[in-house]
């Protein structure tokens, strides 16, 4: 969301999204990238609280503040927001008549002030996912745009809601959710109303076979009555809209929370796996830190909870993503090496460390369509590992450049390398031909 840090959860969900997509794409599916942003709300009004403070009046205090600078600076008017909410009954009651402004925008220096630091959000969301490897999205969807079709979806539909003292309320306990408001008693829409909007704006864009919501496991019983209220409503999308919940990524200090401020942004994330490439003696490119973060993300079960640790990831003889890098950048010198004419070679009589190379390069096809069938990039994260292995003990014990058997070999030297670097495409891993 704008008007909040960018926090590794974030970078978690946006890294599984988009690896997502590129398994629908690579079984021939055509996939629009788009992303959703709450601009009004709660949230805008304790990030505003802040930001008004600071200011006093003055917008230019505002916009002196450097640009390396803005992600933290948002993360801290955020918590000093959150932290008056939650124990300033005076702040609380100014809080929610904030929040409340960032839908009308009315007053002249509130308006300023929330237009700068909501391009700030997304200039920086867009330079950080770009950095994080991810396809750039085609279209970001907005809060303040879908909450009144979401609300005059829920109107059109009362008979499928509970009235409460003004409130329209979806009875969603009875669809293994929760009882959830979603339009408050001021007529606002809340969640679940915008959510409705949401999924009527997408299905009006691109009407979709399939709506793949990837978010945080705090969300799955939310969306379970969300997906329930839509098929009710607009029964003509029904089982069009999959929400796919990720796990919590965990550090050593524990779970992270943007609620009050507590949160690791991704910008240290990058810092610290730049450095710690650089303490093994490797070049920390901009490339190999890509690879680093998001392997370390892929390589568990989607929905598990990933505890991440910046030494196995930033390693290079583990399974770890530069690893993979490291093997498909040796693989290329070996291949600069042969100057043998490969394709005459055939592959018949085999000898048995090449016939395990090749069996197991077979196995390529089967798990990646294993992935994409289950939406599980670990197996392929897995399976490349396994390969690479696999390809070591071979080239311990099979010398290729100069042996009688190098031209078949070379084939298979050229194999692994080129499945190897499919795999890490469709991680959005990218394979260097040199480290």
């Amino acid at each position: 969301n704008p008007f909040k840090a960018m926090h590794i959860g974030h970078a978690f969900n946006a890294i599984i999204a988009d690896t997502i997509a590129n398994l629908l794409e690579a079984g021939g599916a055509v996939v629009k990238r788009v992303s959703y942003h709450g601009d009004v709300g709660s949230h805008v009004g304790k990030s505003m609280y802040s930001l008004l403070l600071f200011a006093d009046g003055d917008i230019q205090k505002i916009e002196q503040i450097p640009k390396d600078h803005r992600n933290s600076f948002m993360s801290e008017m955020y918590a000093k927001g959150a932290k008056a909410y939650k124990e300033n009954e005076v702040a609380k009651a100014k809080i929610n008549d904030l929040a409340k402004q960032s839908y009308l925008l009315e007053d002249t220096l509130y308006a300023e002030i929330y237009k700068l630091c909501k391009n700030w959000s997304f200039e920086q969301i867009k330079d950080l996912v770009h950095r994080l490897g991810n396809k750039a999205v085609e279209k970001q969807y907005l809060e303040s745009d879908v909450q009144a079709p979401g609300v005059e979806i829920v109107k059109q539909n009362k008979k499928y809601f509970v009235e409460s003292e003004g409130a329209l309320v979806f009875p969603g306990s009875k669809y293994g959710s929760f009882d959830n408001v979603f339009v408050a008693s001021n007529g606002y829409g809340l969640y679940g109303a915008r959510d409705l909007g949401l999924i009527k704006a997408k299905n009006d864009d691109y009407h979709p076979q399939k709506s793949y919501i990837v978010t945080a496991e705090e969300q799955r019983d939310y969306f379970k009555g969300v997906i329930s209220a839509a098929q009710l409503c607009m029964p003509n999308f029904k089982d069009v809209t999959v929400n796919i919940a990720t796990g919590t990524v965990r550090l050593t200090t524990g779970k992270m929370s943007s609620r009050n401020g507590e949160v690791v942004e991704v910008e240290w994330l990058l810092e610290q796996i730049h450095d710690a490439i650089k303490n093994r003696g490797a070049e920390p490119i901009k490339d190999v830190v890509v690879g680093a973060i998001r392997y370390e993300f892929l390589k568990t079960r989607v929905g598990s909870d990933v505890i991440f640790d910046i030494n196995d990831a930033a390693s290079i003889s583990g399974n770890s993503g530069p690893y993979l890098q490291y093997a498909h950048a040796r693989a290329c010198a070996i291949l600069r090496k042969s100057l043998t004419n490969n394709d005459v070679a055939t592959v018949d009589a085999l000898d048995n460390n090449e016939h395990t190379l090749l069996l197991k390069l077979s196995e390529y096809s089967e798990q990646k369509n294993r992935a994409i069938t289950e939406l599980m990039p670990h197996h392929l994260c897995a399976y490349l590992f396994e390969l690479t292995q696999v390809f070591n003990s071979f080239y311990e014990k099979s010398r290729v450049i100069g042996d009688d058997r190098e031209a078949i070999r070379i084939r298979l030297v050229k194999e692994y390398k080129n499945i190897l670097a499919s795999g890490l495409a469709i991680l959005c891993i990218p394979a260097p031909e040199k480290m």
